[in-house]
């Protein structure tokens, strides 16, 4: 079915500022192309010049993929990972001057180091240049560790936006069984880093002069943001899982607190309240929300007219759970129609990015992940 889109921007318009507007049925015909198949849960998806294609898979390989869809080998160079559960090689982009300096950036789960007595993991990025021929990469460089290394497979975040002025965001989950941690500043779990692009916290960070917490943090109380991308009104945008039920999305200010564990639309698994609610003076409420979770992953902002002037400043966004494709209409910064396309797809949504071309394009997490083109 296919609900109006004129009532739905009136009751969103009426409503609280959250918007919990529910997913409907798309007639739009859509359809994907198969640009290449055989990749291993890929993970990270980054254009390179030439209709060529950078892409993670999550096991530790990073390939190039060319246009007519033929994979070269795994790229050397990479640093160790701690590959199992959710873990391993995770997102990557190219630096915005890279026609220049070939330089990329890339976020994988860093294990300790064994030989300074260390344990468990932490999502670490990394910076590097692609070499000549696209076979390696050189000067790698850690930028960024989270703190500390937990032991746990899971809920590393790991999306990277540069923005504008070169400097990078980071997404870090909270590893799951730290999610109080997510609340603390003398951490880095759960959070939103700001960082400059040769490491470091980037310069007027809003907690660089606050005593006992760390000067990377932007914003914190996130639970596991795996989608991220600089949004047309000039601002980070963010999504992040919930428990079962509450997935959010986010537009995350410098110095705000985001809630979780605090406050969330979501439950314990099996049922049980999560802390205090859905509000709390002080805590920042969605931009919107899911329940039940769509499981996202991956984002995009449609800035072409390749699919007609009426989609140009969706957003879009993959479903893990469901196995789609979410387009979220906006109107006055609040999101007033939920479509879901690609329902028959069967394949779990990792990755969604607009290339340069200004087609939409898509990751497949699986044993045989393909990389597709929207079609229109």
């Amino acid at each position: 079915m296919q609900t109006n889109g004129a009532a739905l921007a009136q009751g969103a318009a009426s409503g609280p500022s959250v918007n919990p507007v529910p997913p409907v049925a798309t007639r739009s015909q859509v359809s994907v192309q198969v640009v290449a198949s055989g990749l291993r849960h890929p993970w990270g998806l980054a254009f390179l010049p030439g209709g060529h294609f950078l892409i993670t898979e999550r096991p530790g390989r990073l390939r190039v993929v060319a246009p007519d869809g033929r994979m070269g080998p795994p790229l050397a160079g990479l640093p160790r990972l701690a590959v199992g559960g959710q873990g391993g090689l995770l997102d990557v982009i190219t630096d915005a001057d890279f026609a220049r300096n070939r330089r990329i950036f890339f976020c994988y789960s860093e294990p300790a180091s064994p030989e300074r007595g260390g344990s468990g993991n932490s999502t670490a990025l990394a910076s590097a240049t692609l070499a000549p021929g696209a076979t390696a990469l050189q000067e790698v460089t850690v930028l960024f560790s989270q703190r500390p290394k937990v032991a746990s497979q899971l809920h590393f975040g790991c999306r990277i936006v540069q923005a504008p002025d070169g400097n990078l965001f980071l997404t870090l989950g909270e590893r799951y069984g730290r999610k109080d941690d997510a609340q603390g500043l003398d951490n880095h779990l759960g959070k939103v880093v700001r960082l400059a692009p040769t490491g470091g916290a980037a310069p007027g960070n809003p907690l660089a002069d606050r005593a006992g917490a760390l000067p990377e943090i932007w914003s914190w109380g996130h639970r596991n943001p795996q989608g991220a991308a600089w949004g047309p009104d000039g601002r980070l945008w963010i999504h992040e899982h919930g428990a079962q039920g509450g997935d959010e999305i986010n537009r995350p200010e410098p110095g705000r607190n985001y809630g979780w564990p605090v406050i969330t639309y979501g439950e314990n698994y099996g049922g049980g309240k999560i802390g205090v609610g859905t509000a709390k003076p002080g805590m920042e409420q969605p931009l919107h929300y899911w329940v039940p979770s769509i499981a996202p992953s991956g984002m995009a902002f449609l800035t072409s007219d390749r699919y007609g002037a009426d989609w140009r400043g969706s957003l879009f966004v993959g479903s893990l759970k469901f196995t789609r494709l979410h387009r979220l209409e906006l109107r006055g910064g609040r999101v007033v129609r939920d479509e879901y396309l690609l329902d028959s797809l069967g394949a779990r949504i990792r990755d969604v990015r607009q290339g340069p071309d200004g087609w939409i394009y898509l990751l497949t997490d699986s044993p045989n992940g393909q990389l597709l083109r929207l079609a229109h």
